[in-house]
Formats: C-alpha cells, sequence, structure tokens
C-alpha cells in the first residue's frame, strides 16, 4: 500500500474522470437540498460546473468558486440530510482540484461527493443504513477506473470524520479490492 510520501502520477483524464464520477454522486442526493431551499441554486451550479470540467472544460476559477458556493449552501440549509447533499456537490466540483500527493486527505477530495450523498440519504430517509448502502453500492459499482486506479496509489482513507469518514472508508476499502 501506497506511504504518505511525495506526489503521484495523476494525468487529465483521471482527473476528469474523478471529477464525473463525484458530479453523478452528488447529483443523486442534490434534490434533498432542493426540497429545503428549491430557489438556491449553488449546489446545482456547483454539478453543473464539475459536469462541465469533467466533460473536456478548462479548470476555471469559475469551477472553484462553484464548489465554495455550494460550500456557503451547506451552511444555510434548512436541514442536516440537505447541509450533506450541498456538501456533495462541493466536492463534486472541488474534486477538479484533486492534488497529485500521495496523502490520505486525497481520498476525502475523491470519495467525498459519494460519502456526502450517502448521508443525505441516510438523514433524509430516517432510516440508518439502508438509504446509506444503496447509495455507497451505486458508487461502488460505478466508480469509473480512474477513480480506483487513484485510490490505487494512495494511502487508505484516514480515520474520523464522523459517519462521512466512516462511508468513505468503506467505500474506499470497497473500491481498493474491485476488480479493474
Amino acid at each position: 500500500m501506497p506511504t504518505e510520501s511525495g506526489e503521484i502520477e495523476l494525468s487529465e483524464a483521471e482527473l476528469r474522470g474523478i471529477t464525473g464520477y463525484a458530479a453523478d454522486c452528488a447529483r443523486r442526493s442534490l434534490s434533498i437540498f432542493e426540497r429545503s431551499l428549491p430557489a438556491d441554486t449553488r449546489p446545482r451550479d456547483a454539478i453543473e460546473s464539475a459536469d462541465t470540467f469533467a466533460g473536456g472544460g478548462r479548470r476555471t476559477g469559475a469551477l472553484r468558486q462553484s464548489a465554495w458556493a455550494a460550500y456557503k449552501a451547506a451552511g444555510e440549509a434548512g436541514s442536516p440530510a440537505a447541509a450533506d447533499a450541498a456538501r456533495a456537490a462541493s466536492h463534486a466540483a472541488a474534486a477538479a482540484y484533486l492534488h497529485p500527493r500521495a496523502s490520505a486527505h486525497q481520498v476525502k477530495h475523491i470519495l467525498g461527493a459519494a460519502a456526502h450523498a450517502a448521508r443525505a440519504e441516510e438523514l433524509a430517509s430516517g432510516e440508518a443504513g439502508r438509504a446509506a448502502a444503496d447509495t455507497l453500492a451505486w458508487a461502488r459499482l460505478n466508480a469509473p477506473t480512474a477513480v480506483t486506479a487513484v485510490l490505487g496509489r494512495l494511502p487508505a482513507a484516514p480515520a474520523g470524520g464522523g459517519r462521512v469518514g466512516e462511508f468513505i472508508r468503506e467505500l474506499d476499502a470497497a473500491l481498493r479490492v474491485r476488480p479493474q
């Protein structure tokens, strides 16, 4: 397993694949936020910006700003579930800025959208476990090769982070043993 030293190889194609995956994960919980604050488009804008980059667009200041705007929307959300849905969108746009560092922290950037979407689904459903398990299963089954390839160059997900951290570690462990 890789250790926390130096840098990793990270191609633009991998960065785009990871960002597209993060956008797809975040999109699964977007309606939770939009039911809470229907006029607030910041999380949707962040997902759309991530999609644009994943589809070949440039990595711009506007993309980074959309990530921060979705993060701010999480702080203004009407419920914990809506806040996690906005955080998922923020992680989707921020995935375009993954660093080529051999750091466990980078795993959170790759899988944060999926983990926050799972937490949003769990909180919205009121059923601990089941909704999150469905979202994490979807994330595991739909992860592109770029995700598993880059995870394989990084140390395992770090400890901590509460329930979202648990989801990140669970998904990280599952994706590392998935055949490519």
